[in-house]
C-alpha cells in the first residue's frame, strides 16, 4: 500500500479511500464486514462514510454496521482513520440537518453512538450550507476538537470560493480549518481543475475524488456489454452514449497499456498532484481486490498526455481564463 498525508496534515492515510456507501444498500452486513477486513489486509486504512447511508436500512444504517465492526476489536478502530460526513437532513423535524452549532452537536454525538467510537478522525461538511455562518461552524468545530470529539475537519462538494470562504473565517479565529475536501472528479468530469483544484492547493487542502469511475463508464463498462446478455439501459445508457467515442478510445488505449480501463482512470487520479486518493466504493470483494490493482499501474508523461486527449478537460485550467 501507498501512503501520504491528508492535505497539509501530519496524518498518514491510504491512497486508496475505502468508500462505504454501499454498505446496507448493496452489501449485506456479512459482506461489508469481510470488505473491511480485506481493506485492512491489503494496508487501507482510510475509511469514508456518513451518517445519511444506509440504503434500505435507512439513515444512519452504514455507520451502525462499521460500529459493529469495530466492536469485534482486534485493532479494528485503532488502524482505522474514520472519517464521516453530515449535513443532510436524518429526518423531517427541524435542526436535524444542515450545520447549525445545534445540529453538529447532535449529529456527531449521534454518529459517535452508531459508530461505537469515541472520536472521529476526519468530520466532513457534506455540502455548503449557505444559511449558516462561518464564524457558528468554526466555533461548533472548536468546541468538538475541544472535547476530543473531532480532530480534523472536511469538506465535500465546496466550490473554490467555499473553500477560501471557509479558510479565511477560520486564520481569524486561530482554526486549522480544513484539510480536505471530497469533490466529483474522474477522467470524465474534470471541472474542479477550474478553481476547486487551485484553491485546495493554496490553502493545503486535500482532494478526495467521489466516483473515479464516473457511475461505471471508466471501468470497462463496454466489455462488460459485450460479456454479458444485460444491456446497459436507462440513464446509464444515455451517458454511455454521449461519450461512447472516448470511453471506445480510452478501452483501446487500456488495452495497449495492458491494462483495465477502471486501473487507468484509478491510476490517473493517483498521478494528480492534488489528490490524497480516490474513494473506491465495492459491493463485492472482487471490486474490492480489483480496484487495489490501481496502485501498481504507472503511467508515464506521454500516457498521461494521451489521456488528456482522450479527455480534454485539462485545457479548464486557470491560466486558460487569460493569455
Amino acid at each position: 500500500m501507498q501512503y501520504t498525508h491528508l492535505g497539509r496534515s501530519g496524518l498518514t492515510v491510504s491512497r486508496l479511500v475505502l468508500g462505504t456507501m454501499n454498505f446496507g444498500m448493496e452489501a449485506e452486513e456479512a459482506d461489508s464486514f469481510r470488505i473491511m477486513d480485506a481493506a485492512h489486509e491489503a494496508g487501507v486504512n482510510f475509511f469514508d462514510t456518513a451518517n445519511r447511508y444506509g440504503g434500505k436500512t435507512g439513515p444512519g444504517g452504514t455507520e451502525s454496521i462499521i460500529g459493529r465492526w469495530f466492536a469485534q476489536g482486534g485493532g479494528r478502530r485503532e488502524k482505522t482513520v474514520l472519517a464521516t460526513k453530515l449535513y443532510g437532513d436524518m429526518d423531517e423535524w427541524p435542526n436535524n440537518g444542515k450545520l447549525s452549532a445545534l445540529n453538529i452537536r447532535r449529529a456527531l454525538d449521534a454518529s459517535l453512538r452508531r459508530l461505537q467510537t469515541d472520536y472521529i478522525d476526519l468530520y466532513q461538511f457534506h455540502h455548503i450550507d449557505r444559511g449558516t455562518p462561518w464564524d457558528e461552524i468554526w466555533q461548533a468545530m472548536e468546541v468538538a476538537v475541544q472535547q476530543g470529539k473531532v480532530l480534523y475537519a472536511g469538506s465535500s462538494n465546496f466550490a473554490g470560493w467555499h473553500l477560501a470562504t471557509a479558510q479565511e473565517a477560520a486564520r481569524r479565529r486561530d482554526f486549522t480549518g480544513l484539510v480536505s475536501e471530497q469533490s466529483l472528479y474522474n477522467l470524465l468530469e474534470r471541472s474542479i481543475e477550474l478553481e476547486v483544484i487551485p484553491a485546495a492547493q493554496h490553502n493545503g487542502i486535500g482532494i478526495i475524488p467521489w466516483s473515479p469511475l464516473h457511475g461505471g463508464l471508466l471501468g470497462g463498462v463496454l466489455k462488460k456489454e459485450r460479456d454479458s446478455s444485460r444491456r446497459t439501459t436507462g440513464r446509464a445508457k444515455e451517458a454511455l452514449d454521449a461519450h461512447r467515442e472516448q470511453i471506445e478510445r480510452d478501452a483501446d488505449f487500456a488495452d495497449e497499456l495492458g491494462h483495465e480501463p477502471g486501473d487507468i482512470a484509478l491510476a490517473w487520479l493517483l498521478h494528480q498532484p492534488a489528490v490524497t486518493g480516490p474513494i473506491i466504493g465495492p459491493r463485492t470483494m472482487e471490486q474490492f481486490t480489483s480496484a487495489v490493482r490501481a496502485l501498481d499501474v504507472h503511467l508515464d508523461a506521454d500516457a498521461l498526455a494521451k489521456l488528456d486527449e482522450i479527455f480534454p478537460g485539462h485545457r479548464t485550467a486557470p491560466e486558460d481564463y487569460a493569455w
